[in-house]
């Protein structure tokens, strides 16, 4: 595994611990200044992943998968990141404070309207990242040192198509309760 691939996990390491320690001294120590701030430190883990990756392109190493990964992850941490933080929020006042209350279950056009704003999500991330591909691809200019590039870049259009059609099957097949009922508000 090369040193970007180590990079990306570092980071995600990284990601989670920075909300992690933001919650605990936001909810175990009272600091809601200090708990915001590390959680506004989330942005950095990118900013570091992004320069490394920049400065090994630079110095003409060829491009790989970790390094197409590298954009795909900021991407999706962007686009993400927000709404992963007020999920680990959530959780975190769940099951540590034992504050809060679990949010419903989703069912019918809830959860089809839920999954479409998670596809739009999607949807700003891929731009992110394959303008950060794109841009890549285009300041190389060197077909063979990008090829692992474009084929992450072909990859993941497929997938986003493949988002979209599961994202419209909810609209057409409403997801059901355990009941195997849909609420009739829903139609």
């Amino acid at each position: 595994m090369n040193f970007v691939a180590w990079m990306i996990v570092a980071c995600e390491i990284a990601f989670w611990v920075v909300i992690v320690l933001g919650l605990f001294t936001r909810y175990m120590l009272k600091q809601k200044k200090a708990g915001l701030f590390l959680l506004a430190l989330t942005p950095v883990v990118d900013v570091v992943l992004l320069v490394v990756t920049s400065v090994d392109l630079y110095r003409g190493a060829t491009a790989t998968i970790p390094h197409a990964l590298a954009a795909v992850y900021i991407g999706v941490s962007i686009a993400f990141g927000k709404s992963m933080i007020q999920w680990a929020d959530e959780k975190f006042q769940q099951y540590v404070t034992k504050e809060g209350t679990p949010k419903p279950k989703l069912y019918g056009m809830e959860y089809a309207k839920h999954y479409a704003k998670s596809w739009f999500r999607h949807l700003f991330a891929y731009v992110i990242g394959a303008a950060l591909l794109a841009g890549t691809i285009y300041f190389i200019n060197d077909a063979e040192r990008t090829a692992s590039l474009w084929y992450i870049l072909r990859l993941w259009t497929v997938v986003l198509g493949v988002d979209l059609l599961f994202t419209a099957s909810y609209f057409l097949f409403p997801k059901k309760d355990k009941r195997g009922t849909v609420s009739k508000k829903d139609w």
